[in-house]
């Protein structure tokens, strides 16, 4: 199939090469031209702005945007509305939030347009171990666009079968994609997960703060460990219950610094966290692991602890992101 992305940073470059990689076509932008040409020269074709991508499309077309949430987004599928025709596709990649997806697929419905919201998790390595996706849209469209997703996907791998699936369900979720439901269900599925995400890697963070500080002169002399933090993480990922994707960066980041002074403790929030706690509180769910995790990012902005580091360095480890020294 063909695709054209818009947006070509972290995510979006290797959205389209490992779409490339699988035999699809895609026709990609970025305001940074020398992104524009690396993915030229990898065998995408190029295009100057959003009218000149639209125009070497075929119909009808699809138009993946993986920019920041928030206007960058907005403005961008404004644009493209304007240029795109009748039973074109829009799909947002990015972290949206999702009652954006639900009033932009209204507003676009009325131009004949069709809009998709993919919540993508996999950040920097995508395009080795593929993406795991939550998708939002109509049936028809999702299924339209069935082989880029398919492509997208970690597939199967060596993941182990769950025991007693039933044997009529969805057989996309075992290849790490679903289609959750209409327009905005994707990202407020994704949303979700990276609600949950906040209080797995803060409980990970405060284990290890808690493993650093055995050693406090505050405690008797024989009730005080000098603990290897990396040999603890390396065997936990061995057969034990909190073995996790988190864990394994975990292990990476302290092999490499001990001490994990690369990191600074000052740890951001995406959105989607803030996010998470609001639709909490909308369907009066109570979500104490989950808020407080947030609650303690804001907190490392002020005063920040080893654990804090930890919390850098998974971040770093899965999507790349670099905290303010």
């Amino acid at each position: 199939m063909q695709l054209g992305i818009v947006g070509l940073g972290r995510m979006g470059g290797n959205i389209a090469r490992r779409l490339m990689l699988n035999g699809h076509t895609t026709v990609v932008y970025d305001r940074d031209e020398q992104s524009r040409t690396v993915l030229a020269n990898e065998g995408s074709t190029p295009a100057d702005d959003l009218k000149s991508l639209v125009a070497a499309l075929d119909k009808p077309r699809a138009v993946w945007v993986m920019l920041p949430a928030g206007a960058p987004t907005e403005d961008t599928i404004n644009i493209l509305a304007d240029l795109l025709d009748a039973d074109d596709v829009i799909i947002d990649g990015g972290n949206t939030f999702y009652k954006d997806d639900v009033r932009r697929s209204h507003v676009l419905k009325e131009k004949g347009l069709h809009y998709v919201d993919v919540g993508t998790s996999g950040g920097v390595w995508g395009l080795e171990r593929g993406y795991c996706m939550m998708i939002g849209g109509e049936t028809e469209v999702v299924s339209r666009l069935d082989p880029l997703f398919k492509t997208l996907a970690p597939g199967i791998g060596n993941v182990p079968r769950t025991k007693d699936r039933v044997k009529d369900a969805d057989p996309r979720a075992e290849q790490g994609y679903i289609h959750a439901g209409p327009p905005g269900a994707g990202h407020f599925v994704k949303m979700i997960h990276n609600g949950i995400e906040y209080g797995m890697m803060q409980a990970f963070a405060e284990g290890f703060d808690i493993l650093k500080t055995k050693n406090s002169e505050n405690l008797p002399a024989d009730q005080r460990f000098d603990l290897n933090l990396g040999d603890i993480a390396e065997v936990w990922r061995r057969g034990s219950v909190v073995s996790s994707w988190l864990l394994d960066l975990t292990a990476d980041a302290l092999a490499t610094d001990p001490q994990l002074n690369a990191y600074s403790g000052s740890v951001a929030d995406s959105g989607e966290g803030r996010w998470t706690i609001e639709a909490a509180m909308e369907q009066a769910v109570p979500v104490p692991v989950l808020s407080t995790s947030l609650f303690a990012r804001f907190r490392s902005r002020q005063q920040s602890t080893y654990g804090d580091k930890m919390l850098s360095a998974m971040r770093f480890g899965f999507g790349g992101h670099k905290e303010p020294k």
